[in-house]
């Protein structure tokens, strides 16, 4: 990441060309990845100055955060939240409200919840490839029966799959995750995949990563 005194756009810029240089080289449309702009513990005026430069996509990662936010950002037109955060079930009525993508249902029975807000929800199915306990995600064995669950909501528009890697300098560690979900995707017959951050997203676009979520790159470290 660059030095602090780098302005908001010149960061974007310099997160849009990474993007644009790892799609080159894994042969890739570059307007066929979704950059999510992560904006856990920005204001909202963090994600209006983004919205005036031209992304429409934003990721949080708390139900409750992001409730206090949303006055201030839900007339932003074609603006898009998606929660990557672990949702609990007691959250999904809000969550529904508030989203408009959720990236990490894990079960069938959180599937069903959501479906019952009534609410059109894009989601994705969050997928623990990590041994590490913190991790959320289904089990790779139980996604036929949860894609099943899910394809059988009628407000619920299944996108694809998402993953969170063990953490680590090393976007080399990240890779054998990426190319994990890739190909249980392949196996299911889904196309979305939202996997890779600001220190690994090269990897995961190599990868064939749809969606990356961006938050030190694009914004610094989080301030409070």
């Amino acid at each position: 990441m660059g030095p602090s005194t780098e302005t908001f756009p010149e960061r974007l810029a310099a997160v849009r060309e990474r993007i644009a240089r790892s799609a080159e080289r894994a042969r890739r449309n570059p307007a066929a990845i979704t950059l999510l702009a992560v904006t856990k513990i920005f204001p909202a005026a963090v994600i209006q100055e983004a919205y005036r430069l031209g992304l429409r996509e934003f990721g949080e990662n708390y139900v409750q955060e992001f409730e206090t936010k949303a006055p201030e950002v839900k007339n932003l037109q074609g603006a898009r939240f998606h929660l990557i955060g672990h949702l609990q079930s007691n959250k999904t009525r809000p969550a529904a409200e508030l989203f408009d993508v959720i990236q990490t249902v894990d079960s069938a029975r959180l599937a069903r919840r959501l479906d019952q807000s009534g609410r059109r929800l894009d989601v994705m199915l969050e997928v623990k490839l990590s041994p590490e306990e913190a991790k959320s995600g289904a089990d790779p064995a139980a996604l036929p029966e949860l894609i099943s669950a899910v394809r059988e909501c009628e407000n619920l528009r299944l996108l694809g799959l998402m993953t969170m890697p063990p953490w680590s300098d090393d976007s080399e560690v990240s890779r054998p995750y990426f190319r994990r979900l890739r190909e249980l995707a392949e196996r299911h017959g889904l196309s979305g995949l939202s996997m890779g951050m600001s220190h690994d997203l090269e990897a995961a676009i190599e990868e064939g990563a749809t969606c990356v979520r961006v938050g030190a790159a694009l914004f610094g470290e989080r301030r409070r």
